[in-house]
């Protein structure tokens, strides 16, 4: 009992256990350093601070360690709890009791999950036109698909495949290959789907199958399925046949046979109708010339009872409702929808009538007024109004003007305002086109009273007062029609014009080049920009738009004819040279065009080709006596004097008055030392006697010789003919062609020196060319 201590309560039963000193702990610690002592972790709390059961001694004494290598403590400082060594291992602070729990199964469902997402990518890429990245997630998820397989035969599940995982994998794959274009890859991957029997449903595959070969060309194959994929469907599924039977139809009417194509169209007429359908049945009957049976399908057509609500109905409706309810139903989806349903039962019935119509009776008129009358007894009684449009414009386009301007003219009468627009629109256009303006401008007037809205009418209305030269005024209907329809053309367009009569020369450019991006590569607008740069001194970029327009029409010779004035201001003749000569081969027949080639040749002194360009003149012009009268001048320059001498008689017997003409062939004459000479230096006395007369009594104006100096060419009225021409009687002759080196004299002069001034080689007609 000496030896027993029995404990008080105020005894701490861990009394002296921090005093114990072992040596080798010790040791330890002060080799480690005192910046780690004292911080061990807890089995229990990892990184935290230890359990503390007693008072801790002084800080100098480092607290005895007893056993605790075994179970996982260090002294190397807060590193965790870490029994297996793992953190030396690279695998990290994981703890032991975190296990992966992952199962095959578990598996499967992560890889059959990222193929339906790879499914769902693949699809959104070809909602938005990305058909080679749709390929790719769909080839992709097809592999992906495959090791799934496996890895459920690996897993001992191979007897539970997931079917609709692999039907929907390959399906998805097939269009995807059709929708790239790759037919064969497609039809391939469709034969895999019908060849395994544990699906259901993949005989209606053969419609897409049947689709496939029409894009292919094979229309016969593509019948085939879809016959086959018809066996396939039953009953139940009615709309689906339907849609089966329209494919069949349509591939008879592409391959000729018409009877079998009529015989799917009216199965489906009888079954479920519908306006393409009857549309469809129609022109087989056209093709037929069944007159007829086109009648009985036009009446089907028009009984077909459009199911959408009436417009009556929408607005007594929309005003029980408030502003912004009544506003987003009447553009949503449903309304969208009804629009497009009676958009294509209005263009269906139309498009009927303007085909029938010509052929079902003895005239147009009488086939339209039938076609008209069967209209006003079903529920499209509006669309006889725009039947009796079509029916003028069908007049307009065979000639018939008259009948098509009585046809509008009826629409006066009308008390809808909206076809009375329509119609005095066409009215004004017709007029137009008649230059029967003050008719024109009555009808714009009457188009815009009815429908000031309607763009067609303010543009008429804007035209009938260009052409009455009020370009301020008409800029403001143009602004207004584009004000109600922006993608107006017409209207923008004379907007530019007119711009350009008021010398806004800017906004008309920034008006052809909104045409330009609307209407891309259109010979007026590029024409009109060209100008328009002209007219603001951008003479590269007016280049640049005539090079392209000249792309556009290589062959026009009024185009080729200013390339050739372009190049010719900027003094590059051989270019100017080409273009000219392209003008004449394609519009052989502009003077314009023959004398700057003729004004080329005698420059370059080649007057043998020169000769051609001013014949071709004179024969357009043969009361313009200078075309002759230079054709022989070149003649007398390249030194064939007897040629130039016949033809400056003929000259004479024509313009018997001509001075010019006379000096020439006595000057030819008498260096040739001809007989008549006498007899041609008498007329020429006689002519300028005659001139010199004629200018006394018309007034002062000048002596013939400062009309020389001053170009001598001014144009008189022919009061006899008519026009203004250039005669013998007013415009001095002076040889066109440059000075050359005086041929030698062989004779002797019966002209005195005086008689010679007037028509020496020296003299040039340079006013005469361009």
């Amino acid at each position: 009992m000496e030896i027993v201590h029995l404990a008080t309560s105020d005894d701490d039963l861990y009394a002296g256990f921090d005093d114990v000193k072992i040596a080798q702990a010790a040791h330890r610690l002060s080799a480690e350093g005192a910046s780690r002592k004292g911080r061990l972790d807890s089995l229990f709390s990892r990184g935290g601070p230890r359990l503390v059961t007693s008072s801790t001694p002084a800080q100098d004494q480092a607290r005895p360690l007893t056993a605790i290598r075994a179970v996982g403590y260090s002294s190397y400082g807060n590193r965790g709890f870490d029994p297996l060594n793992l953190n030396s291992k690279g695998v990290g602070k994981q703890s032991v009791f975190e296990t992966n729990m992952e199962t095959p199964e578990e598996k499967l469902r992560q890889l059959e999950k990222k193929i339906n997402e790879l499914i769902e990518e693949g699809c959104m890429c070809a909602s938005r036109k990305d058909a080679k990245l749709a390929l790719e997630k769909a080839k992709e998820a097809s592999k992906k698909e495959r090791i799934y397989v496996r890895q459920r035969e690996q897993s001992g599940l191979g007897d539970q495949p997931n079917l609709d995982l692999t039907f929907i994998v390959l399906l998805n794959l097939a269009s995807q290959y059709t929708l790239n274009e790759l037919y064969s890859e497609a039809l391939n991957t469709y034969h895999v789907l019908m060849r395994n029997r544990l699906f259901q449903n993949a005989g209606r595959l053969k419609v897409n199958m049947g689709n496939v070969y029409v894009k292919l060309g094979y229309y016969s194959k593509a019948i085939k399925f879809y016959r086959m994929a018809l066996d396939q469907v039953t009953n139940t599924h009615k709309r689906m046949r339907i849609k089966i039977m329209q494919n069949i139809g349509v591939l008879f009417v592409k391959m000729g046979k018409y009877n079998d194509a009529i015989a799917s169209f009216e199965y489906i007429m009888g079954e479920n109708p519908d306006f393409k359908t009857g549309l469809n049945l129609v022109l087989c009957y056209y093709a037929l010339n069944d007159k007829e049976k086109m009648k009985r399908s036009f009446q089907k057509l028009v009984s077909i009872q459009l199911e959408v609500s009436r417009e009556e109905d929408d607005d007594k409706h929309f005003s029980t409702l408030d502003g912004a309810l009544r506003e987003a139903i009447s553009n949503d989806t449903l309304k969208i929808f009804e629009s497009r349903k009676k958009h294509e039962a209005e263009w269906s019935i139309l498009m009927a009538s303007k085909l029938i119509s010509p052929i079902i009776d003895d005239s147009l008129n009488l086939g339209f007024t039938w076609c008209v009358d069967v209209v006003k007894g079903s529920t499209f009684l509006e669309l006889a109004h725009e039947m009796e449009i079509n029916k003028a414009v069908l007049f307009l386009k065979q000639k018939e003007f008259s009948a098509a301007i009585e046809t509008l003219k009826s629409f006066e009468r009308k008390k809808d305002a909206k076809v009375a627009s329509v119609a005095a629109t066409n009215l004004a256009f017709l007029y137009l086109l008649q230059k029967d303006y003050p008719q024109a401008n009555h009808y714009a007037d009457v188009a815009v009273s009815a429908d000031h809205y309607n763009p067609g009418a303010l543009v008429n209305k804007g035209c009938c007062i260009y052409l009455q030269g009020d370009f301020h005024k008409s800029l403001e209907y143009f602004k207004e029609a584009l004000v109600n329809e922006a993608t107006c053309v017409e209207a923008l367009y004379n907007l530019g014009l007119s711009l350009k009569k008021v010398g806004h020369y800017e906004d008309a450019l920034e008006c052809f080049s909104k045409l330009q991006a609307m209407l891309p590569n259109r010979p007026q607008v590029l024409y009109q920009l060209a100008t328009a740069c002209d007219l603001l001194k951008r003479k590269d970029q007016s280049l640049d738009w005539y090079m392209q327009l000249l792309n556009v029409v290589p062959t026009d010779p009024e185009l080729l004819h200013q390339m050739g004035i372009i190049f010719d201001a900027r003094e590059d003749k051989q270019q100017a040279f080409q273009y000219y000569y392209d003008s004449y081969r394609n519009y052989p027949s502009d003077p314009r065009v023959s004398t700057w080639l003729g004004a080329y040749f005698i420059e370059a002194e080649v007057y043998e080709k020169a000769v051609s360009y001013f014949e071709r003149a004179a024969v357009m012009q043969p009361s313009e006596v200078k075309w002759q009268l230079m054709v022989a001048s070149c003649h007398r320059r390249s030194g064939n004097y007897q040629k130039a001498l016949a033809i400056y008689k003929g000259i004479h017997r024509k313009f018997p008055d001509n001075v010019e003409c006379l000096k020439f062939i006595v000057r030819l004459c008498s260096d040739m030392r001809l007989q008549e000479v006498d007899r041609y230096a008498a007329l020429l006395d006689k002519a300028e006697e005659a001139r010199a007369n004629r200018e006394r009594e018309i007034g002062p104006r000048g002596s013939g010789k400062a009309r020389r100096e001053n170009g001598g060419n001014e144009p008189t009225v022919n009061e006899d003919a008519g026009v203004i021409s250039t005669s013998s009687q007013s415009v001095p002759y002076v040889d066109a062609l440059r000075p050359k080196s005086e041929r030698p004299r062989t004779s002797a002069r019966n002209r005195s020196t005086a008689n010679e001034d007037g028509f020496s080689d020296d003299d040039e007609l340079s006013d005469l060319l361009p």
